[in-house]
């Protein structure tokens, strides 16, 4: 996300009522204060897409967090508690994730919850979450549904996804109008995570370069073809795909290579972000020159990035420009918590909410984070990345310290 709040199709969540569910807390004995006993293990309840259509995410998501238990653990744990991830499958799917956080607070009383992967599935799992009083730190509900909900318990360590393309769209417009490509399409899916993105990204662009193909299509779309080749026969210079996945981006660009069409220049909302799965998936040849919106990369100079990286690579092998996002988002999850949990000497769930509210700025794998009223992270920048040979490149905001110059226009397929 990824980084990102992704949606593969509408479906319908099932309606739990508030008072139902503190009836549930209070007989069961879940309590948001999470008193432990000496010795005892700190539980942190975690519901991830394990299988279906999230699953590569969800699976990265796991990797995270459990390279960030790891630490923590290695380092006396936490106040002398040393940290238990139970972590549970929601395939995907927003009724199985209520479901699941409703269980892990009242039949398995943990002591604190992450967020699950994605935009759809944060929402419910926070409303959820939120009736019992728990706080929900997670780093892949960036869109704003998640934050017009108006629920004072999620906290999200990620850029909100809403400001993703403001880079590329200063980059793209602030060309001299002799080199500014002139025609642009825009594609995306209607997810509550991409949709956002790309309809800003049109507003900031605008009439600076014509739009001569624009289309939603439904997430839970399977076979993109027909969709790719009314965009390959616009014969835009710039395409924005409004993608979910490695899979979704990989069948747009087979579809633009079969019809003999390159874009000057292509950017994807999510999918190049993913590293080796990404380069596996589509080819290192047909990367070149692929761009795509984040806020975190593998290359970062941070120095806790660095350590985490060095430790994924020890564990996983490849190389920096490989490292999944995720593993940044989930990692950075599990620091902000840490430091809630020192600064306020406890388990309390109220008073950690409290103490993300208090416009503390916080220090993370992702950089810095800073929560607004809403839980948006404020802090962090919004850069773009491009594939470039085999390295993950920063290349805007244009004028930064280490970004590179763009590679425009993006090199033929398979070059």
């Amino acid at each position: 996300m990824n980084r990102k709040g992704k949606l593969f199709r509408v479906l319908a969540v099932t309606s739990v009522t508030a008072a139902s569910i503190v009836t549930m807390a209070t007989t069961s004995g879940a309590s948001s204060s999470g008193s432990i006993a000496k010795g005892a293990p700190v539980t942190i309840g975690i519901s991830l897409s394990l299988s279906g259509d999230f699953s590569a995410d969800g699976l990265a998501y796991q990797q995270g967090y459990k390279l960030w238990a790891a630490d923590v653990n290695a380092a006396g744990g936490l106040l002398g508690h040393k940290v238990k991830l139970d972590i549970v499958s929601d395939a995907s799917t927003p009724t199985q994730v209520v479901t699941n956080y409703q269980k892990l607070i009242s039949v398995d009383h943990v002591n604190l919850t992450f967020g699950p992967f994605s935009t759809l599935l944060t929402l419910p799992a926070a409303q959820t979450v939120n009736r019992y009083g728990y706080a929900m730190i997670e780093g892949a509900g960036g869109g704003p549904s998640v934050f017009q909900a108006g629920l004072k318990n999620v906290f999200d360590v990620t850029l909100p996804v809403a400001y993703d393309l403001q880079p590329f769209a200063t980059w793209l417009t602030s060309l001299p109008a002799s080199s500014r490509p002139k025609t642009i399409s825009y594609v995306t899916s209607n997810d509550p995570f991409t949709q956002p993105v790309v309809q800003e990204a049109q507003k900031l662009i605008g009439s600076k370069v014509k739009t001569v193909y624009s289309k939603v299509f439904p997430a839970e779309a399977t076979d993109y073809t027909s969709i790719a080749d009314a965009v390959a026969a616009a014969k835009a210079q710039v395409v924005v795909l409004g993608s979910v996945d490695v899979p979704t981006v990989s069948a747009f660009m087979q579809a633009f290579e079969q019809a003999h069409y390159t874009p000057e220049a292509f950017i994807a909302t999510a999918g190049p972000d993913q590293g080796a799965p990404f380069i596996k998936a589509v080819g290192a040849g047909n990367a070149d020159g692929m761009m795509v919106p984040n806020s975190w990369y593998g290359g970062s100079k941070n120095a806790q990035s660095q350590k985490m990286v060095a430790e994924y690579i020890k564990l996983y092998g490849g190389t920096a420009a490989g490292v999944n996002a995720d593993i940044a988002e989930a990692y950075s999850v599990g620091q902000v918590m840490a430091r809630a949990v020192t600064a306020t000497k406890g388990f309390d769930n109220s008073k950690i909410i409290k103490y993300l509210h208090s416009n503390v700025t916080l220090n993370s794998v992702q950089g810095s984070v800073k929560f607004n009223k809403l839980g948006e992270n404020t802090a962090q920048t919004a850069y773009t990345f491009q594939w470039q040979g085999a390295k993950f490149v920063e290349v805007n905001p244009v004028g930064d310290v280490g970004s590179s110059p763009v590679l425009f226009p993006k090199p033929a397929w398979g070059n």
